[in-house]
């Protein structure tokens, strides 16, 4: 990356010390048998733990030791619908599915359901009244502490996949479905972040991040480290919970913030584009 146009030396550095672990993407994580071995590797190492399981192992979500953030793919708010968009390989899918969420309910630190919102799939119209009650039957099950609604990404055109740039939402969309949702939770979640750019909002439950008036959904690292060490010491005697290690979340990133999500000490980088043009057509490029 060194040389690339808009990379600050400083954070290119900054880059080398490894500080945060995303499992998920490819594959199931939960599914690897070391994975309590391999997460705490991380934390001995000081490096933070962000699991996305696609809720079709409850068991090993129990087994789970504790990670910085749980999250777990909500795809569809109903079997049918389920099916249709994830494929799942094993026929009692839809048990696994509302097991899974069942033990997320029971786990002590941050929980997150993940919607990934897909335009004629599972957001056909955000003032469906059953849609949006079965999401809400979905959130008493796993009582998850965060919502994460995201616009679903276009990756391109794959044999794998059907999907077009016609099926991802705007952020317009994404806010508005999240804040009907949120509204159909009866005060028990609130709007609490969105960051414009990713087309990505948070909901959050107001008894657990709601303090004194002001949201405080980001995360204390060192403080989290901390209470890892002395859980490891205990061997898993000494637990904690998400109220342990939360921290205020800045002004910028507040729900309808004027920064839109962004951070304003940062500076963003714009990549000047070159307009194509037609054989005999003047560029429009300077």
């Amino acid at each position: 990356m060194k040389g690339v146009p808009g990379v600050q030396p400083n954070r290119l550095e900054e880059a080398y010390t490894v500080k945060h672990c995303a499992l998920s993407l490819v594959g199931e994580p939960i599914m690897y048998p070391r994975i309590n071995e391999m997460v705490g590797e991380l934390h001995q190492r000081d490096i933070s733990t962000f699991l996305v399981t696609n809720a079709q192992f409850p068991k090993a979500i129990i087994d789970l030791d504790p990670v910085t953030q749980l999250y777990v793919s909500i795809d569809a708010s109903n079997k049918d619908a389920l099916k249709a968009i994830d494929r799942p390989l094993f026929g009692d899918f839809w048990e696994r599915f509302t097991g899974s969420l069942k033990a997320l309910r029971e786990k002590g630190q941050r929980t997150v359901y993940r919607l990934t919102l897909v335009k004629q799939w599972n957001m056909e119209d955000e003032n469906d009244e059953e849609e949006l009650c079965q999401y809400v039957k979905l959130l008493e099950l796993g009582q998850p502490d965060l919502i994460e609604i995201k616009a679903v990404t276009y990756c391109g055109k794959s044999d794998a996949s059907n999907l077009t740039m016609k099926n991802v939402p705007w952020h317009s969309e994404v806010r508005k479905f999240a804040d009907t949702l949120c509204e159909r939770t009866n005060g028990e979640y609130g709007t609490a972040a969105e960051h414009v750019h990713s087309c990505c909002t948070l909901l959050a439950r107001k008894k657990v991040f709601f303090k004194d008036g002001e949201w405080h959904t980001w995360i204390n690292y060192p403080k989290f480290h901390q209470l890892m060490k002395e859980y490891y010491a205990s061997n898993g005697e000494k637990t904690f919970s998400t109220v342990d290690y939360l921290e205020k979340t800045p002004s910028w990133a507040l729900w309808g913030a004027q920064e839109e999500g962004f951070d304003p000490k940062e500076t963003r980088h714009y990549r000047k584009k070159k307009t194509k043009t037609l054989v005999g057509e003047k560029s429009m490029s300077p």
